[in-house]
């Protein structure tokens, strides 16, 4: 029998509008596999056509005391019907899988936002771990959101019950119920996650299975125990898109993938020599699953071992590549001097994370842009570019190669722990819509009697690229300064200073091949300018539309090169009357541009291991503006 439909009074629909863009975070133990539900989240997500950006946020310890704060492992997405450009301020939902997960991400919910807690882990000990001395689902403690509390764990049990599980086994398909819930509770289907589990478990029938009935229990649930008045089943319209083919992709698998693209435009074979870091490592495993495309990955015993590894492979006529994180950069310095001084092609990759030292593994930061710039003995210079977000990162890992073979130089790429562990829809671009800059190795003997100089310039000042073995070419070059006509060993004070003098306007020079810098929303000129770098972009982008919105006189401008800087950068920035400088560092950027024009840039400054909220721009353009 058909059922009347009823349409929504406009009185209706202006009280309960449709949601252009949700956030929810997943939270629990760093064993309840939070991790692994965002991601198939952001799957089916993703096919449901969603623009979206994602946060996993994970903890540094390899295992940190089961129920403890530090083991707290989260996952937090954002997707809308509209463009998303950030993994969102605050969640709407949070799905809290213990006592822990709770205390340690509540104060980011929104008011009145929605808490999802599994009460079966709630029990004393657990409260305890976390540092709770009530429990509070109970003790009115969590009054200003909505609570929805139910045994998870033992609905999980129940579920799947008939396959024969031991408990532990069995509490492992707790993150497939959640799923399923959430899976419910945003209508979306359950079909392409089965498909994976079932290939996941190819080798382990019964688990599969056990965590589709896990799957398939959540999803019931929210159908069946009447759960629509507190929980509102939400659908979001898919986001406008230009038509293409489009995947999921996070920074760590943009740039492996864009690296290959360089080498394929450069005409060469790429050689990866890295070693495991966090957040760097994903470059390497990625990397290794694509020797088809020409690439060769050699895990080193060390970071000096894998970067003088790329140096040779370089030398020898490949595209040397490496990545690290900052304290693995620091110990990658003095090679870098050497290919610097060498001026042989190399791509470094630094996936940024909080320093210094050890410091915050897992976290996110924009500290090393001094290192970039300036981190190494004596003057040497060398080109730096960074990724502003996932998708970015391919078409930055495409430029870093080719200014790399261009001038002969290493070239340094920024990325960060949000960039590279964040993903976002990415439309696969078209290849034939990228310039080759295919590589011409030297190969042109001398005449019988005349000299060879492997320190001969071109016109943007790069020296041959000469594979070891040509005939005729016989060839020295290293560490220790080279005379400039002869390319043999030279101490004379006159020829360092002039062989010094080349090398910077060389790296100069890269500014002749980049595009001018663009005003990336508003107005070249005006009353206050943001300027970022980096993965600010969203949080930036998104302050600066809303404080137009508002009638506010501001702009925001973006780097992808850090140096050299763009030709008209400077007087771009004197047509603003104030300049404010977000970074997640205590204001490097901010004194560069201060040191190259003279300009009073004023710094707004974050350091807590967590991206700039949309907010804080937002308060930062307010406060720069009164």
């Amino acid at each position: 029998m058909a059922t009347a439909t009823h349409l929504l009074t406009p009185e209706e629909a202006n009280a309960n509008p449709v949601a252009e863009a949700v956030v929810v975070r997943f939270a629990g133990d760093s064993g309840d596999g939070m991790q692994l539900t965002g991601g198939q989240f952001t799957l089916s997500t993703a096919l449901a056509g969603n623009d979206l950006a994602t946060f996993p946020d994970f903890p540094a310890e390899i295992r940190a005391p089961q129920g403890t704060t530090f083991g707290v492992s989260a996952f937090q997405i954002n997707f809308g019907s509209t463009a998303i450009e950030t993994a969102g301020d605050a969640p709407d939902v949070l799905v809290a899988m213990n006592p822990a997960a709770l205390k340690v991400n509540v104060a980011d919910l929104k008011p009145g936002g929605l808490i999802i807690a599994d009460e079966g882990e709630f029990g004393v000990r657990n409260l305890a771990k976390a540092g709770y001395e009530a429990n509070p689902l109970e003790d009115g403690s969590l009054a200003k959101w909505q609570l929805i509390k139910f045994n998870i764990s033992q609905l999980t049990l129940d579920a799947v019950k008939p396959f024969g599980l031991g408990n532990k086994e069995a509490l492992r398909c707790k993150n497939m119920w959640t799923l399923g819930l959430a899976l419910w509770m945003f209508d979306r289907e359950r079909a392409p996650i089965e498909q994976w589990l079932r290939t996941k478990f190819a080798k382990a029938p019964e688990l599969a299975e056990a965590n589709i009935a896990a799957l398939n229990a959540g999803h019931a649930y929210g159908e069946t125990a009447e759960l629509g008045a507190q929980i509102p089943q939400q659908h979001i319209d898919p986001a406008p898109a230009e038509p293409g083919l489009y995947r999921t992709v996070n920074g760590a698998e943009a740039i492996s993938m864009g690296l290959v693209a360089g080498a394929q435009l450069a005409g060469l074979k790429m050689f990866f020599g890295g070693y495991p870091i966090t957040p760097a490592s994903a470059i390497l495993h990625h990397l290794s699953r694509l020797k088809e495309f020409g690439v060769t990955t050699f895990q080193a015993e060390d970071e000096i071992a894998a970067i003088g590894s790329a140096i040779g492979a370089s030398y020898a006529g490949s595209l040397g590549v490496t990545s690290s994180s900052g304290p693995g950069i620091a110990l990658k310095a003095e090679a870098m001097g050497l290919a610097i001084m060498t001026e042989l092609p190399l791509v470094i990759v630094n996936s940024q994370r909080g320093g210094p030292s050890t410091g915050l593994p897992t976290k996110t930061e924009q500290s090393d842009l001094y290192q970039a710039v300036y981190g190494r003995n004596g003057d040497a210079p060398m080109p730096v570019i960074a990724a502003r977000s996932p998708a970015d990162a391919f078409d930055c890992a495409i430029e870093a190669c080719r200014i790399a073979v261009q001038y002969m130089t290493p070239v340094m790429l920024l990325t960060d722990g949000y960039i590279a562990n964040a993903a976002e829809p990415w439309k696969v671009p078209d290849m034939a819509g990228y310039a080759p800059f295919e590589v011409a190795f030297f190969e042109d003997a001398p005449t019988e009697g005349e000299g060879f100089n492997p320190y001969s310039r071109d016109d943007r000042l790069a020296r041959p690229w000469i594979r070891p073995g040509t005939w005729g070419l016989t060839h020295r070059i290293g560490g220790i300064e080279k005379n400039k006509d002869t390319g043999h060993i030279e101490y004379a004070p006159a020829n360092h200073q002039a062989m010094t003098d080349i090398r910077h306007q060389k790296v100069l020079g890269v500014a002749d091949s980049i595009p001018e810098q663009d005003v990336t929303l508003g107005e070249a000129g005006g009353k206050l300018v943001v300027v970022g770098w980096g993965s600010t972009f969203g949080p930036i982008h998104q302050a600066v539309r809303r404080a137009r919105a508002r009638g506010l006189d501001v702009s925001h401008v973006h780097l992808r090169h850090i140096w050299p800087l763009p030709r008209n950068l400077g007087a771009l920035l004197r047509g603003y009357e104030r300049i404010i400088v977000p970074e997640m560092n205590n204001g490097q950027l901010k004194t560069v541009l201060r040191d190259q024009y003279l300009v009073d840039a004023r710094p707004v400054n974050k350091v807590s291991g967590q991206p700039f909220k949309i907010a804080e721009i937002e308060a930062a353009i307010q406060e720069a503006l009164q």
